[in-house]
């Protein structure tokens, strides 16, 4: 595992796909129970290293919808609040292929959900997680069920923004119900057009979900901002997220009393002004945490970053996962001709040089 690149004392966060029915899930017991019991135990191993190097590390519990492809989960649709199929193509065990048409869930359905949702919480805590963050962005489940694009329906799901939110909001009281306010948070993306994702009025949605999330007093809400510059494909029929919320966090900030979080677009400058200008309480990183694992030390010493290589990510193995030096790996040891030194030059090409001790 990489836990060692967050340094001690610095939250973690780690995520786990729930597939559908079961399949290669960390959450459901339906018809897997030797294989979901395995994983607590393989999990279990993981956190008990974090915590042995004083840090805390948090599960971020999540679900595909519509964004499952069968070829991944034996055949079974992805599941939605309604039949509306992701128009770019997916990574699956067969090569690359286009999104299918999710199957629209029924009520039944829906309340299972939720109550899955309350098991993989369960799960997670016999795993030894400090706590959980409810992936409710990025076109997946819950964030399926946010947005108007992706939610047609005419029920106590659908329609209004109370009825778009009940469902985060139920699977949120599942996971309080487990770990407690102050160990829960949720991501969200209310302008963010991965997975052809899209709402006609994000502000008034999210501020709504804001202050639901405010008076159920969670520890964190955790947004991003627009991502139209990082993803390969934008839909040209939606007006661009950017004039929609200009800023995410600034937006959301007077409607959420506890730790608001902010991510994407940051550098290291930026992220510091942000925070000292009150726009949010902390700043993520994702990125540069994947090809920085000292990334923490690389920030308190003032080392350059490596750039990710994106080309790799997502693949499997590895390579572009955990391969990625440190920045002390990285630099080439020489002694110098010219006095008993030792010059450090970086892949970077950065160079400094260090006095022998």
């Amino acid at each position: 595992m990489y836990y060692m690149c967050i340094g001690l004392h610095i939250i973690m966060l780690f995520f786990f796909f729930q597939a559908e029915d079961g399949i290669r899930d960390f959450c459901l017991s339906r018809g897997l129970g030797d294989v979901y019991k395995r994983q607590v135990q393989g999990w279990k191993k993981v956190n008990d290293a974090v915590h042995k190097k004083n840090g805390h590390i948090f599960l971020q519990i999540w679900h595909g919808g519509r964004a499952v492809h069968p070829a991944n989960v034996g055949g079974k649709p992805g599941l939605a609040p309604s039949p509306i199929a992701i128009r770019t193509q997916v990574f699956t065990v067969q090569g690359i292929k286009p999104h299918m048409t999710p199957k629209e869930m029924t009520e039944e359905e829906i309340k299972q959900m939720i109550q899955d949702f309350r098991k993989g919480a369960e799960n997670a805590m016999k795993a030894g997680f400090d706590g959980l963050e409810l992936h409710g962005a990025n076109g997946y489940i819950v964030d399926s069920f946010l947005r108007d694009h992706t939610n047609r329906r005419q029920d106590q799901w659908g329609g209004s923004v109370e009825n778009r939110t009940r469902f985060c909001l139920e699977v949120v009281d599942q996971l309080v119900s487990v770990f407690g306010p102050n160990r829960v948070g949720v991501k969200v993306t209310p302008n963010g057009r991965y997975n052809d994702m899209f709402d006609s009025n994000p502000l008034k949605t999210y501020t709504y979900l804001a202050q639901q999330l405010s008076k159920k007093n969670i520890a964190y809400l955790h947004c991003a901002e627009n991502d139209e510059d990082y993803i390969s494909w934008v839909p040209n029929n939606f007006i661009s997220g950017k004039k929609q919320m200009v800023s995410v966090a600034k937006d959301l900030r007077p409607h959420f009393k506890n730790t608001l979080v902010d991510n994407l677009g940051y550098g290291i400058v930026s992220a510091d002004e942000a925070i000292q200008e009150g726009i949010a309480d902390a700043i993520s990183f994702g990125r540069a945490f994947m090809s920085n694992p000292d990334f923490v030390e690389r920030i308190q010493n003032g080392w350059p970053l490596t750039e990710v290589d994106l080309s790799t990510s997502y693949l499997g193995g590895a390579k572009g996962y955990s391969d990625y030096p440190t920045y002390q790996q990285s630099c080439l040891l020489y002694t110098s001709d010219a006095a008993d030194d030792l010059l450090c030059v970086d892949l970077g090409g950065r160079r400094i040089i260090k006095k022998k001790k």
